[in-house]
């Protein structure tokens, strides 16, 4: 079955049905035969007809940093739901955190391979900026923020700024589990929020009261344990993620520390491993796959018009109050 075979049942013209396929105008009337006729007779156009034609792929990169991330899983969720039903699909290149394999993707679909690319960021190095700016192909930056590009991001900095102060109405000596600051949301911002909430409470945090996981769940347990085995008048515990959160809680429950009558923690993050863990953790909710789904819109909106507007959008987020600190 091909087009000339479609028009003839249809009663119309070769270039009626080309028009139709390519979302041109066509009568209503012409337009129910050839819809009638194509349904009944299963014909799907070529790809690679339309791909030559239209010099579309209607494929979209994803470079994402874990696969096994509820976080990342969430915004793959919402990215996916737009741009199935805008008629793209999905290519996901999982990095494993390494900046390499980053800039390996970055590289592989900077020059039209695809269509668009969500880069569901960590890190900016000198090499990625360098990179963006070569770039040939729409990009949307989903999770960080990057002036000059679009990007939607979460407002890392009042997250915690809101999960400090609830932890400080019944907490005095405090330590924090964070990242590496070169992750400029989850490293940088969250700490800055954490620190701000102290310095107006008049409470001090001691460096070796501040610790860098890696945003597993074995380096809170760890960085907990450097923490407690250290120090045991910390009363207040904050950690840059859930994931986190619970390895730190894990320790303190194997260490026989009572959460929150003894040590109150919370994370960020609101990840699955918080809702079933007891307590349940305190933490603050993200809308990580109303993120994707933004970010997903903005790239098929700039993919299908070059004037499409460049935005930048700072997400809100919630507080979840659970068991994990004293109320």
């Amino acid at each position: 079955m091909n087009i000339n075979e479609i028009a003839k049942l249809a009663g119309v013209s070769r270039a009626t049905v080309s028009r139709y396929l390519n979302n041109g105008y066509v009568s209503e009337e012409k337009k129910a035969r050839i819809y009638q006729v194509i349904q009944e007779t299963g014909y799907q156009p070529s790809a690679q007809a339309q791909m030559l034609r239209t010099k579309k792929t209607r494929l979209v990169g994803v470079i994402l940093p874990k696969i096994n991330s509820d976080t990342i899983s969430r915004e793959v969720a919402g990215i996916s739901d737009i741009l199935t039903k805008r008629g793209y699909q999905l290519i996901l290149a999982n990095t494993n955190n390494d900046i390499e394999e980053e800039l390996k993707y970055l590289s592989l679909f900077k020059d039209n391979q695809v269509d668009g690319v969500v880069f569901i960021a960590t890190i900016f190095t000198k090499k990625h900026k360098q990179m963006l700016k070569e770039y040939k192909v729409p990009i949307v930056i989903l999770g960080q923020h990057l002036e000059g590009y679009p990007c939607i991001y979460q407002d890392d900095y009042q997250a915690a700024v809101a999960v400090t102060e609830k932890l400080a109405e019944k907490g005095e000596n405090f330590a924090y589990i964070g990242v590496t600051e070169k992750d400029e949301a989850v490293g940088n911002q969250r700490r800055k929020g954490f620190e701000a909430v102290l310095h107006k409470n008049k409470l001090t945090v001691p460096p070796e009261r501040i610790k860098q996981g890696d945003f597993t769940m074995d380096s809170g347990y760890e960085m907990a344990k450097e923490l407690f085995d250290r120090e045991s008048s910390i009363d207040s515990l904050l950690c840059a993620t859930d994931t986190m959160a619970v390895g730190a809680m894990t320790y303190l429950k194997e260490m026989g520390i009572k959460i929150p009558q003894d040590v109150q923690v919370a994370g960020i993050g609101d990840g699955s491993l918080g809702k079933i863990v007891e307590p349940k953790l305190t933490t603050v909710h993200f809308f990580y796959k109303t993120s994707g789904m933004e970010a997903a819109s903005m790239l098929a909106d700039l993919i299908e018009s070059e004037g499409g507007i460049r935005k930048e959008i700072k997400m809100g987020c919630e507080i979840v109050l659970r068991d994990s600190h004293r109320s």
